[in-house]
C-alpha cells in the first residue's frame, strides 16, 4: 500500500527498498523515525516514494500482555546482551590483584584488581558465545565453513582454561567443548 493513501502511525510495520521492513517508532510532520531490525533506527522523509505500509497501527493487535512484554524483553536482551548471566569471582579472590613485573628491573610493574582483570576475562567468553552464536545462524557461511571457524572457538576457550580457577561456579568454566 502507498503511504500517502493510507492511515500511518506509531507502531505501523512498512517495507523500505534498502533497509527492509521496520516499524514506525515516532513522526513529525515531515519525518517518520522507522526502525529496522538490522540497521536500527533511520530517520525517514514523509515524502518518500519508495515506503510502503504493510500494516497500519489500526490493524496491528492491541491486546498486549505482559507476558508478551516479559518474552519480547528476554529475547531482545538474549539477542544483545554481552552478558548472559551474573559470573562470580571465587571468594578466595576477593580484594586479591594480579601483578604483572616485567623482566626488565628498570620498568614498573603493574598491578590490576582482580575483579576488574576477572569481569575482562567473562567479558572475553560471553563475546566469544555471541561470535559462536552469530556464525551458527550465519545464512551465508557454508556447514562446513561454520565447521572450521567453531574449531578455532574450542581451541580458544580450551586455551583459557587457565582462568578457571578464578570462577566460584564450575558452571562458569571455559570448556574447549
Amino acid at each position: 500500500m502507498d503511504i500517502e493513501s493510507y492511515n500511518l502511525g506509531i507502531g505501523a510495520r512498512v517495507k523500505h527498498p534498502t533497509f527492509g521492513e521496520g516499524i514506525v517508532v515516532d513522526m513529525d510532520v515531515s519525518t517518520l523515525q522507522v526502525f529496522f531490525k538490522g540497521d536500527g533506527d533511520r530517520e525517514i522523509s514523509r515524502s518518500f516514494e519508495g515506503l510502503d505500509v504493510l500494516e497500519s497501527p489500526k490493524e496491528v493487535n492491541e491486546s498486549i500482555g505482559i507476558e508478551d512484554v516479559k518474552s519480547a524483553m528476554k529475547s531482545i536482551l538474549k539477542d544483545f546482551s554481552d552478558l548472559s548471566h551474573v559470573v562470580d569471582l571465587g571468594d578466595k579472590w576477593n580484594g586479591g590483584k594480579v601483578v604483572l613485573v616485567p623482566g626488565n628491573p628498570d620498568l614498573q610493574s603493574k598491578e590490576i584488581p582482580i575483579d576488574t582483570f576477572f569481569h575482562k576475562i567473562v567479558m572475553v567468553r560471553d563475546r566469544l558465545r555471541v561470535l559462536e552464536q552469530n556464525i551458527n545462524a550465519h545464512d551465508v557461511l557454508t556447514d562446513s565453513d561454520k565447521v572450521n571457524l567453531q574449531q578455532y572457538i574450542s581451541r580458544i576457550y580450551g586455551s583459557l582454561t587457565t582462568f578457571n580457577v578464578l570462577f566460584a561456579e564450575k558452571k562458569d568454566h571455559f570448556s574447549s567443548k
